[in-house]
């Protein structure tokens, strides 16, 4: 006998959505000024780099219109054809953002760098230009850096995390994104005021090639990091590791309950969380006093942990032999003989095993 316990959680998908849609629209505005004005640049300067630049600062105008989308779409509510909700289409965006990324800059601007080294040397036209526009891209940017920095520093400490380890496994896609983007902004920028200086010391254009090569360069690494974050996601990771401990020892605490045989939880989209338990019931629990349980444990699990969307619980024996064959099968021999005794041995007061 199983026990479906709650329809949706009253919390909205991603709480943090009105900050991060304020992030990627700043974003969004600075990049697109910042590409018309490198692009007037390019044409005036014939710089290779300045070209490059144009690419990336398109590319990260692209990638806001993307992410945009992934906030409005994973903020549906869940329907028919998606009984979980769309939190999930928040990561797909992210994704197409980060190849987007690759594609339209780092492609583009890697073709500049190879025929700046390749073609016959040029002069550089009005390099003031250049510099006056990667100076106003830089306070753009920068201002764009540090509004998507204060957003995930606040979500860190909230999430009691270090800002670093917060970047490696948060479940919102969105304000990391613009900081990876912006951060290699500012870095492209530094490349292509460094090559269009090389190019007007020197006069050869080999400098300037080399800068877009090195924006090219940049531009992949950021997109990879992008894609595999963004990948991770969409392959249903479990959820924090934190979380998972904490519910495991919080249903051990139930009263009802003997053991935690299994549990699963599967990250359903920004602080969206699906968990399904198989819980070993106290023997003498009549069966109106089993489903009235489950309903309890389910609506205190919602309660105190807020990312918990939807819960599931299934009654079954603790020496299920099929249920512990498949636990192992999943984690381990060891890691499924400590998963029941973990949720006894974490709770307060108790002697260690």
């Amino acid at each position: 006998m199983s026990s479906t316990v709650s329809p949706t959680n009253h919390r909205s998908p991603g709480t943090g959505g009105g900050e991060s849609t304020a992030t990627v629209l700043v974003a969004l505005g600075a990049n697109a000024l910042i590409a018309v004005a490198k692009g007037v640049a390019a044409v005036v300067t014939g710089s290779a780099a300045m070209a490059a630049e144009t690419a990336h600062s398109v590319a990260d105008t692209v990638n806001e219109v993307f992410l945009l989308t992934a906030l409005r779409t994973s903020a549906r509510p869940a329907d028919r054809e998606h009984p979980l909700g769309y939190g999930r289409a928040r990561y797909f965006w992210a994704l197409v953002a980060a190849g987007s990324i690759f594609v339209t800059g780092a492609l583009y601007s890697a073709y500049e760098g190879v025929e700046a080294l390749t073609s016959e040397s040029h002069d550089l036209e009005s390099p003031l230009v250049s510099y006056v526009v990667l100076a106003v891209a830089f306070v753009l940017e920068g201002s764009s850096l540090l509004k998507g920095l204060k957003q995930t520093r606040g979500e860190a400490r909230e999430k009691r995390q270090g800002f670093r380890e917060f970047l490696r496994t948060t479940d919102d896609p969105t304000a990391t994104t613009v900081v990876f983007e912006d951060s290699a902004a500012l870095a492209g920028l530094l490349l292509a005021g460094a090559g269009t200086a090389m190019h007007q010391v020197t006069g050869s254009g080999v400098y300037d090639g080399i800068a877009s090569l090195c924006i090219a360069l940049l531009l992949a690494l950021v997109a990879v990091r992008l894609a595999r974050t963004n990948m991770r996601l969409l392959t249903g990771v479990q959820a924090d590791p934190r979380l998972v401990s904490s519910v495991l020892v919080h249903l051990g605490d139930e009263p009802e309950v003997e053991a935690v045989v299994d549990l699963l939880t599967v990250q359903l989209g920004t602080d969206q969380v699906l968990v399904c338990a198989r819980l070993d019931l106290v023997d003498t629990l009549t069966g109106a006093e089993v489903e009235r349980a489950t309903v309890r444990i389910g609506r205190t699990l919602r309660e105190r942990f807020p990312d918990v969307a939807e819960v599931f619980l299934e009654p079954v024996p603790q020496g299920d032999a099929e249920v512990r064959g498949r636990v192992r099968e999943r984690y381990g021999a060891e890691l499924a003989d400590r998963i029941v005794a973990e949720a006894a041995d974490d709770r307060p007061g108790s002697a260690p095993s």
